[in-house]
């Protein structure tokens, strides 16, 4: 397999995960939000990765949201799915359990948490890659993950079997360019921070994005078909926009996991509520902060 393997592209949201009053994964809400965010026109979407907490979730958890991801996506558009696990069994398990739901790919991230050498996690994507049958899209996130997918690991990854795309979250754009440059004739690249960066990483060529914001502002999504048409005065006043959201969702007090929740409360979108611990939902002046943010940027 390589980046013509598969045909994906655009706008895919990374979806929160939306929880009953009594903690239970609320499966309707989840499946609520997609087909919204389909309908907004998401060319499909990335389920329990880290915007939808995945490391609060159980494996059971997990696999009854990629079975609920795959159903209400229902073949309009890509359905990818977070499998990433601290050791390569469990993380073959979880990618095993979304190929038999029916997902069209999976997430995986590097091994989180211990500290690794560049050929340690390079041996763990080599184990799982040898061990399942979908297509891999690699998950470059060293904020969270604490080990990092560098762009010389990048090209490395890139000859993997199954491995036909990455999803570049860093942050850095000099490292989302380098990567870029060394894998987009093999991989698939999209763009984690769209609403950072995302009018350059698309202009640079990248097939689509992948960001939270999407759950609560459609411009997320539009801000790649805006930019792929060269439409500049739109595509700059969408960047713009994402820009003051991050700010938002990431200051006074907020991060951007229960942010976002909060915001779709606010908004009246399915799938938010409460975060699960250790995340704790928005309060007091941040939560009161972003009620006004929202209101001041024309959301609300």
């Amino acid at each position: 397999m390589d980046r013509n393997s598969v045909s994906w592209a655009g706008a895919m949201p990374a979806v929160t995960t939306p929880f009953t009053s009594d903690g239970r994964v609320d499966h309707k809400a989840f499946q609520a939000n997609i087909d919204r965010l389909i309908g907004l026109g998401a060319t499909g979407v990335v389920a329990v990765g880290c915007t939808g907490e995945f490391w609060a979730l159980s494996h059971d958890e997990r696999k009854a949201l990629y079975k609920s991801a795959v159903e209400t996506v229902a073949g309009r558009g890509t359905t990818i799915v977070g499998t990433g696990c601290v050791g390569p069994d469990d993380t073959i398990e979880m990618a095993k359990a979304a190929e038999k739901a029916g997902a069209d790919g999976v997430l995986i991230l590097p091994p989180y948490f211990v500290k690794l050498s560049d050929d340690e996690i390079f041996a763990h994507y080599v184990d799982v890659n040898a061990a399942i049958g979908l297509p891999i899209m690699v998950y470059n996130i060293p904020g969270n993950a604490v080990n990092a997918v560098s762009p010389a690991l990048a090209s490395r990854l890139a000859e993997l079997s199954n491995v036909v795309a990455i999803k570049e979250s860093s942050g850095d754009w000099n490292n989302y360019y380098a990567t870029a440059l060394a894998v987009k004739d093999r991989l698939r690249v999209f763009c984690g921070p769209s609403s950072v960066f995302g009018v350059p990483a698309v202009g640079l060529g990248a097939d689509g994005t992948v960001d939270c914001f999407p759950n609560v502002w459609a411009g997320c999504i539009d801000l790649f078909a805006v930019t792929k048409q060269g439409r500049a005065s739109e595509a700059a006043e969408l960047q713009a926009m994402g820009r003051k959201l991050t700010d938002l969702f990431t200051s006074e007090g907020r991060t951007l996991y229960p942010a976002t929740k909060a915001a779709m409360d606010m908004l009246g979108f399915a799938g938010g509520g409460r975060p699960r611990t250790p995340l704790r939902p928005l309060a007091g002046p941040p939560l009161e902060g972003l009620k006004k943010g929202l209101v001041s940027l024309g959301l609300m």
